[in-house]
């Protein structure tokens, strides 16, 4: 079990995870500048007949297939880096790990802005996806600056902030391009970049003693043996809330994917409208996890109030396809971000208690490439669902799902008191 943390270390931990926060909320902003003006940069480029020889060799030159791609291409390299970066961060530290991180992302953005081709915007989203799979290293920065009973709260914080960065950062990417050109959004994101790798280099400080773990005989295993672990010991803590994440992950996808298609059919919600209703779920979504989360996780502990966002997920999901009116719709909706804020971040606090803290790294990494799995396998299946089997199917499906899986989370009350180095 880990030593109390004294008062001052209390507070060098809330120092550190402010700055935690920070720096995500600024990453954050810098890669919304430019993701929401892919595929009108691809449109652009395609109609100009620049596709680039390497995506025209492989059939992919169409103006549909090119914008997939881009799309796909981050979460892909992001779900397979993840674990190299958690490990990386275990065996040398998270600072340098997340210090290569954003000066990948940087360097992705300078691409991005003169870009000449797709094939080159295809690789700044390959740099920008390893970049990217840093998102377990914070995590795990975040589990070793906090205590055990905080670290569900923290994560929230943490994700409310990213979610702030989420919202701001398309208006100052539009700015950037209205008074720099199509070249503002790319070198203010890398300028963005540049200034969160120099605050976090300046105020943040190590959290992982690497060489200490190293010096104690503690070996950081493979991903890959991570990875087999999780499919083949199922039933262990760790790949249990790892499985809860994927698994979680993938029905909430039903939301993502098909909801404005459903509110057209449903309730002839237009483009025009649409974002009202994301809107709205943001504000739920960052309210939740910055004021109630840690109220509710002093008050039913991680392991009951994961179950109880898997809950209140499923009757987001059931719901909505059953809503008779609007009012009623924005009832069931509303279930949706409560329950992902109270299931996400409980599962990642508990998942820091059950894996031996220099393993922390790789197996934050492992979760998010579970989840990334999940958040591509998703969406494949509801559309399809949506498409062949009805419009309601894809939401039915992931509650009943979701209800299921509240079976993988019992008996994980012994988990939420202590820390428990199951995996060493």
């Amino acid at each position: 079990m880990s030593a109390p943390i004294t008062a001052p270390a209390d507070a060098h931990a809330r120092g550190r995870l402010v700055v935690l926060m920070i720096t995500a909320f600024m990453d954050m902003v810098g890669i919304l500048m430019v993701v929401p003006l892919l595929p009108f940069y691809a449109k652009d480029m395609h109609q100009s007949g620049i596709t680039g020889r390497a995506l025209a060799a492989i059939g992919m030159g169409g103006e549909g297939a090119a914008v997939s791609l881009l799309i796909a291409t981050y979460a892909v390299v992001q779900l397979m880096s993840a674990p190299q970066w958690g490990r990386v961060s275990d065996r040398f530290g998270r600072r340098p790990a997340m210090m290569i991180g954003l000066g990948g992302s940087a360097l992705a953005y300078l691409v991005f802005a003169f870009a000449p081709t797709l094939d080159w915007l295809f690789l700044s989203r390959i740099v920008q996806g390893a970049g990217g799979g840093t998102v377990g290293v914070i995590q795990a920065y975040v589990a070793d600056s906090t205590r055990p009973e905080d670290r569900a709260k923290a994560l929230g914080w943490l994700s409310a902030a990213t979610n702030a960065g989420v919202a701001l950062g398309p208006v100052i990417g539009g700015g950037a391009m209205h008074f720099l050109g199509k070249s503002g959004p790319g070198l203010a994101a890398a300028l963005m970049s540049c200034i969160t790798m120099l605050f976090a280099y300046h105020y943040l400080s190590e959290s992982h003693d690497a060489a200490a773990a190293k010096a104690a005989g503690k070996v950081v295993r493979t991903s890959g043996d991570a990875i087999r672990r999780v499919v083949s010991h199922s039933g262990e803590p760790s790949s249990r809330l790892i499985w809860i994440y994927a698994i979680t992950m993938g029905s909430f996808q039903a939301m993502s994917t098909t909801l404005a298609l459903f509110l057209s059919w449903r309730f002839g919600v237009t483009a025009a409208t649409i974002g009202f209703f994301f809107t709205y779920i943001g504000i739920i979504s960052v309210i939740t996890r910055a004021l109630i989360l840690g109220k509710m996780v002093d008050r039913f502990g991680e392991a009951r109030l994961s179950r109880l966002g898997m809950v209140l997920l499923a009757f987001g999901l059931g719901g909505m396809p059953l809503a008779p009116n609007i009012p009623v719709l924005a009832i069931a909706v509303a279930l949706v971000p409560l329950g992902t804020a109270f299931t996400f971040p409980c599962v990642t606090g508990l998942l820091s208690r059950v894996v031996a803290s220099h393993e922390r790294g790789l197996y934050m990494g492992v979760q998010q490439t579970f989840g990334g799995i999940a958040r591509v396998a998703g969406p494949l299946y509801f559309g399809w669902a949506y498409d062949h089997l009805g419009q309601r199917v894809p939401f039915f499906t992931a509650a009943v799902v979701v209800l299921l899986t509240v079976m993988l989370g019992l008996d994980m009350e012994s988990y939420s008191k202590t820390d428990v180095n199951a995996t060493s």
